[in-house]
């Protein structure tokens, strides 16, 4: 109704650009999470919805967040993060647009299962949230549905292309895995996968102040930028990679993303007033897949995300090694983002040279960013 008023009554043709519309999902989610946060995070406080750090899987992690203070800080900050998103994307982007649609779909419902993670956390004694299994279960469904919902459209609309996949430096070269039903199957398990590992990547960053809602920015800004160049068909033309019709509409979804982040970031700098938890940090991670599903951005999301992906392998390598050696560690801790705060090194314990928390956050905040920037520079080297 808005844009009917304003386009056709008004004679403001600037709402049909997406560049325009990104640039104000980007404000739009912003004003909201920071409007939204100040009571959200009192109606915590109120009903002593906060952290409890003894619940920590890593002793010197408990103790380390005891003593700065966080026990008690509000928890599931993510609801408002997500909320601001939600509503910057209804409000800014089209609707008609199959990406967006699975989009908000996916973040509803990765929204939801982190949601009840956290109150399980929260409300039943005894419960440490869901378990491995019943989490990852369901991912498997919100994912699943929404990547098959993906090949499945593909499939009807005859737009095969959108379930191609593009390696990067090889230039005119994809692997098109729409032809088949068993190409279809193979692209629904690897958007899975992307969708779901993402998801976990930055639900695993999320243990630092403003670590994770920094380093979602960065990834997210170049993922939106992805989505424009790969939705538009002059640009994709003289880059040599494929056109993806109404992929660019995702940049708008993206800069709504970016916005919640930094207005959530307001809040969760450090010493954060509030924390993520996973009702954030799994529709933030799946988002991020699903973006880099629709640019055709698979294979180069572990370095547009370098940070959680980092810390996703550090602990996957982490585990693995510990359960195959019986009992060595291959880090001081992990995540890896951990080590130098607690350990004060990465493989040796230091305990004289432990860097502050803000430290490490900024000085990965750089790495993330520096990381997103390269990856932009592959859209060129082909």
């Amino acid at each position: 109704m808005l844009y009917t008023l304003m386009h056709e009554y008004a004679g403001l043709g600037i709402f049909r650009y997406i560049s325009f519309r990104g640039a104000m999902a980007v404000l739009t989610g912003f004003t909201l999470a920071l409007v939204m946060g100040g009571p959200v995070i009192s109606w915590l406080g109120r009903h002593r919805i906060g952290e409890d750090v003894s619940k920590s899987d890593s002793k010197d992690l408990a103790s380390y967040s005891s003593l700065a203070g966080k026990q008690g800080t509000p928890t599931m900050g993510g609801s408002f993060l997500i909320a601001s998103l939600l509503l910057t994307t209804l409000l800014w982007c089209r609707l008609d647009n199959v990406h967006v649609i699975l989009g908000l779909v996916l973040v509803a419902g990765l929204g939801a299962v982190g949601f009840v993670d956290d109150y399980l956390k929260l409300a039943v004694r005894g419960r440490d949230g869901l378990s491995e299994k019943s989490k990852l279960l369901g991912q498997l469904v919100v994912a699943g549905l929404v990547v098959a919902a993906m090949a499945w459209t593909a499939h009807v609309s005859g737009r095969h292309n959108m379930l191609a996949m593009h390696p990067p430096f090889f230039k005119g070269w994809s692997l098109d895995l729409g032809q088949d039903i068993f190409g279809m199957g193979i692209f629904v398990v690897v958007g899975w996968l992307v969708v779901a590992g993402t998801a976990n990547a930055v639900n695993i960053t999320d243990g630092m102040d403003g670590l994770a809602a920094g380093c979602t920015m960065f990834a997210g800004g170049a993922l939106a930028i992805f989505c424009y160049v790969m939705g538009r068909w002059d640009w994709t033309n003289y880059l040599g990679l494929t056109f993806v019709p109404e992929a660019a509409e995702m940049s708008v979804m993206g800069g709504a993303m970016v916005g919640a982040c930094a207005g959530f970031l307001w809040y969760n700098a450090f010493p954060a007033r509030v924390f993520m938890g996973d009702s954030g940090s799994l529709p933030l991670g799946g988002l991020l897949g699903w973006m880099a599903l629709v640019s055709k951005q698979e294979l180069v999301l572990p370095l547009i995300a370098l940070v959680p992906f980092a810390a996703l392998g550090s602990t996957a390598l982490q585990r693995i090694y510990f359960r195959m050696s019986g009992g060595k560690r291959i880090f001081t801790i992990a995540p890896l983002h951990h080590a130098y705060t607690l350990k004060g090194g990465l493989f040796r314990a230091a305990p004289s040279k432990k860097v502050h928390e803000v430290t490490v956050v900024v000085r990965l905040w750089l790495v993330a960013a520096l990381a997103a920037l390269t990856s932009l520079a592959l859209l060129k080297v082909r």
